[in-house]
């Protein structure tokens, strides 16, 4: 269980840093599962169900920037977003009924990490109700030079949606810098010891640099959603979409709140991980900064 004060704090800011979730077992053992991963990277040459691959990838010197749905890829995965600790957090921030939207694991090797430029995940995947957020759990000590999370406090709250979209209309996935820069000087970093998690709200506005330090950044992420927040998209498979539930019994009747909501449409027009999207789009922030 975490603290009241841990609690307030992520309803005031949109984020907060729980120290050491996991301990040097676990950790160890997700570290070696990420090593056999990507020795297999080594029998792709581009992007398949499970990897997301960095520019300059190649099958001698294998580069992954993404294991796409980790939950699904390895029983690990599955067990820390199903463990005591994660639920007792999640019930406190969300409430007693939770659904596992997605995850991934963002991988940032040492100098070349790729960034992820400004955006809401709110914008990616509306719901009824905006009681979602994503776990970040760190697998590696975290700091400001090997290209942590940046997340800025506040920017949950009203009616703020920031437009995703580009200059022609499609969905690009990030935002234009150019609207946030009071933002931008406002953001923190969400850094800490290996096995701290990270929790940010759905619509907090958050992005992470280039890892330019001789170190890895490695972020294991989870989507969680209440159970009465349905995806404004649709449900495809209700046997799946109650397969996901994490804690609480399956929900027909969503709670309906009034939040701002842009659509992901028209779709965007590089389909594909999130990289793949803000990379069709020449409002970049990071990569102009470096």
């Amino acid at each position: 269980m975490i603290s009241d004060d841990l609690v307030q704090a992520y309803r005031r800011d949109g984020v907060i840093v729980v120290p050491e979730v996991l301990d040097k077992e676990m950790l160890d053992q997700i570290r070696a599962v990420l090593a056999d991963l990507v020795v297999g990277a080594a029998a792709v040459t581009e992007h398949t169900d499970v990897y997301d691959l960095e520019p300059g990838h190649s099958p001698e010197s294998p580069r992954v920037r993404r294991i796409k749905a980790p939950h699904k890829v390895h029983p690990i995965f599955d067990e820390i977003v199903r463990s005591q600790p994660v639920i007792e957090i999640l019930t406190q921030l969300i409430g007693p009924g939770l659904r596992l939207h997605g995850s991934k694991l963002n991988m940032k090797s040492a100098q070349y990490g790729s960034p992820v430029e400004w955006h809401q995940d709110w914008a990616f995947y509306p719901h009824t109700n905006d009681d979602i957020l994503a776990i970040g759990v760190l697998l590696d000590d975290c700091d400001i030079e090997n290209g942590p999370m940046l997340v800025t406090p506040g920017s949950h709250t009203g009616d703020t949606m920031w437009d995703h979209h580009d200059d022609d209309g499609h969905f690009a996935g990030l935002i234009d810098p150019d609207l946030i820069q009071d933002e931008i000087k406002r953001a923190v970093a969400c850094i800490g010891r290996a096995g701290s998690m990270s929790f940010h709200h759905v619509r907090a506005l958050h992005g992470s640099a280039t890892n330019t330090s001789n170190r890895p950044r490695n972020l294991l992420l989870y989507e969680v959603a209440a159970s009465d927040a349905w995806p404004l998209m649709g449900v495809k498979d209700f046997e799946e979409f109650n397969s996901r539930l994490l804690a609480g019994g399956p929900v027909i009747s969503p709670r309906l709140t009034n939040v701002p909501v842009r659509m992901p449409l028209p779709p965007a027009k590089k389909q594909g991980s999130i990289y793949e999207t803000q990379s069709a789009s020449k409002k970049s922030y990071f990569t102009r900064v470096a």
